[in-house]
């Protein structure tokens, strides 16, 4: 029931996710808001805990997301399309790749990038090696946090979504991905408890990923003497600028406000990228860069399990870097997984895990060689250690170190230009994925729901920032993430599961008695083979030799008890013979005719008789179920009888299999309506 309904408010809401979802989210603000301190001291006490004693959960998780998407990817369940046999991919390459890029790490990439190089480079827990030591872990363990794990979080959850959505049409919602576990339970309040997690899980990461890039724009702002101090006046006015075009490009729509930011930002990222490689100590870059793949290629097993258990010195760091980059990941997942699983129909699962995996991985190592890398070298031979010394404020250090470069003025505007539209997309995105959740994948929804997530982002938001609430929401985000990581593994449980059951449907093969032809008619068979058809003798193929090869069908049907009924089309010409059930899918063999492309060299071969035109026409068959037909011209028509019979003997001994039930289902096409 729509919680709206009785107030006459259009609304695609849905009371079980939205009701529950608002109470726990507005309540965890308001308390973060009023009582910052307690709040932050008794949520961080959770938190360091569970990095202490559970932190070896987060290793196996994130362990485990990547072995499963190398082994999927090199399987061949990577053929798998994330949507029907035929379906085409709904974006080109390079727009895929930007919005997929620009939700995944966004604002992280510019805030961190010198940041979190220059932190490794000056912890006191490094003190004891030398400059170059420092350097190499510097950038090693920056690889380690940007790199394939990370994007292996994402993919496993972004992967169980489009395949669940688009391959078995279930809503883009993380209840579907637990449909071969609990079935039909999904629909009810097990269902729901999993869309409320994901929707308040969202709506905590992009709030305080928002609050932390607001403060970076005021801080890169000042810098520019465009704006006199960062103070909660400033502040308020760039959230209310931004998110007010955040709502605008959101209202637009993905095909026209996402994508077109996204496109023009990669852009603008790789200008920004290529200057700082060109104008700052090129060769050292590049050399670090080479070295430093070595070395993260060599390191890769031992920085994936190492708990540092045996290190106590840095135990503290480990926690710190390593499993809380861990948790925010797994925390942001929901909401990228959604966003690029809704961007990624007709992709193939190998298409889609080698995207994830290893194109934006190769571009972060890239973007924070440049930057960090740069930033190391000016600190040792320019800025006399003035970076390291700044290391303790992110938000200032971009801007600090573009002070080394020409055109400083220039490019820190390009940087604030880039941190806006990264900062608009991903309140973009994020209010999409909301309300996609909050109303079970609808559609279309009234543009006071776009709106209103807008509105609700930028209120909690700057509440939290005046009140240094921030923390204590960052760390109810990193607590979710433990719980989140053991759903997670389910859906890898599931996927793998349904996988294996989506290979043998469309693999299973049929028996050798089924082969219609005995060898009778074989001097007209040759004719046929030989000859090429036009679209008027294909369609009286179709009319004659179709039609009573399906009429008699139905009359035996008939006799048999079964309800059969015949459908014709006549442009293009096709028949096809359907078997209607309540409860399964219905059985369908039709034939069409299909238009195909001759090749030249054929046309011009001299031992065949070739056809006067390029374009053919053939009756091709085609099934309910979505399966590739095959031309069936040299068929009679006691053999296309055959031909429909092994098909209905397949669907009758795959229906009978308790494990196909998902396949099968004739509910499955409406079943959240």
């Amino acid at each position: 029931m729509n919680i709206f309904k009785n107030h006459k408010i259009r609304s695609t809401f849905k009371s079980g996710i939205i009701i529950p979802s608002m109470i726990f989210i507005v309540g965890i603000c308001l308390v973060s808001a009023i009582y910052p301190k307690i709040t932050n001291g008794l949520l961080t006490i959770v938190k360091n805990f569970i990095f202490v004693n559970l932190n070896w959960i987060y290793v196996w998780a994130v362990t485990i997301f990547v072995i499963f998407l190398v082994y999927i990817m090199a399987s061949s369940y990577g053929n798998i399309r994330l949507g029907r046999n035929d379906s085409k991919p709904d974006y080109s390459f390079f727009s895929w790749l930007s919005m997929l890029f620009a939700a995944g790490m966004g604002i992280g990439l510019m805030y961190f990038s010198v940041a979190e190089p220059m932190q490794h480079y000056s912890n006191d827990i490094f003190a004891g090696k030398s400059s170059v030591q420092r350097a190499q872990n510097a950038q090693l363990y920056t690889f380690f946090h940007w790199g394939i794990h990370a994007w292996a979080i994402y993919g496993v959850v972004g992967l169980a979504l489009a395949y669940f959505s688009y391959r078995y049409r279930l809503p883009l919602s993380l209840r579907s991905c637990f449909y071969p576990l609990l079935k039909d339970k999904i629909k009810g309040k097990w269902g729901n408890v999993i869309d409320v997690f994901a929707l308040c899980s969202t709506f905590f990461g992009i709030t305080t990923t928002l609050g932390f890039g607001v403060v970076q724009i005021n801080s890169g702002l000042v810098t520019l003497n465009i704006l006199p101090e960062t103070s909660f006046l400033y502040q308020t006015l760039i959230v209310a600028v931004l998110v007010s075009l955040a709502i605008l490009s959101a209202v637009t729509g993905l095909d026209k406000g996402v994508k077109i930011l996204s496109n023009v930002n990669i852009i603008a990222v790789v200008v920004l990228l290529v200057f700082v490689l060109a104008l700052g100590p090129t060769v050292y870059l590049i050399g670090s860069f080479t070295e430093g793949i070595g070395t993260y290629i060599n390191s890769f097993f031992s920085l994936t399990f190492n708990t540092h258990v045996y290190e106590e010195n840095t135990q503290s760091w480990f926690y710190d870097w390593t499993i809380l980059y861990w948790a925010w990941w797994i925390s942001w997942s929901p909401y990228v997984g959604i966003f690029i699983a809704r961007i990624s129909r007709g992709r193939t699962i190998r298409e889609f895990v080698s995207a994830v995996l290893i194109l934006p991985t190769l571009f972060n190592f890239i973007w924070m060689s440049v930057f960090g890398n740069s930033a190391i070298w000016f600190d040792a031979n320019i800025a006399d250690g003035f970076l390291s010394k700044m290391a303790k404020d992110p938000d200032g250090l971009m801007f600090q170190f573009l002070e080394y470069l020409p055109l400083t003025e220039l490019i820190s505007f390009l940087v604030i230009g880039i941190i806006i539209i990264f900062f608009i997309t991903s309140a973009d995105s994020g209010i999409y994925v909301m309300n996609s959740i909050a109303t079970k994948n609808s559609r279309v929804s009234p543009r006071w729901q776009t709106i209103g997530w807008g509105l609700l982002l930028a209120v909690l938001s700057l509440m939290l920032l005046n009140a240094g609430g921030l923390a204590a929401l960052q760390s109810m985000t990193l607590i979710t993430a433990l719980p989140f990581s053991v759903i997670m593994l389910l859906f890898i449980v599931s996927l793998t599961k349904a996988l294996i059951i989506d290979k043998n449907y469309y693999e299973k093969d049929f028996s050798s008695t089924t082969v219609p032809w005995s060898g009778e008619h074989w001097k007209e068979r040759l004719k046929q083979i030989v000859s090429f058809n036009d679209a008027e003798s294909t369609e009286n193929y179709i009319k004659t030799t179709v039609m009573q090869a399906f009429e008699e069908l139905l009359f035996e049907f008939a006799v048999n008890k079964v309800d059969a009924k015949i459908h014709s089309e006549n442009i293009p010409q096709s028949i096809e013979i359907e078997i209607k059930y309540d409860i399964i899918n219905n059985f369908i063999y039709g034939v069409k005719s299909e238009p195909k492309v001759v090749s030249e060299h054929l046309l011009n071969e001299e031992n065949l008789p070739g056809s006067e035109e390029d374009l053919i026409y053939f009756p091709k068959s085609y099934f309910g179920d979505n399966r590739e037909g095959y031309d069936v011209k040299l068929f009679t028509k006691n053999e296309l009888i055959s031909d429909v019979l092994k098909h209905y003997e397949r669907f009758i001994e795959i229906i009978s299999e308790e494990k196909n039930a998902m396949f099968i289902s004739s509910d499955a096409n409406h079943r959240f309506k």
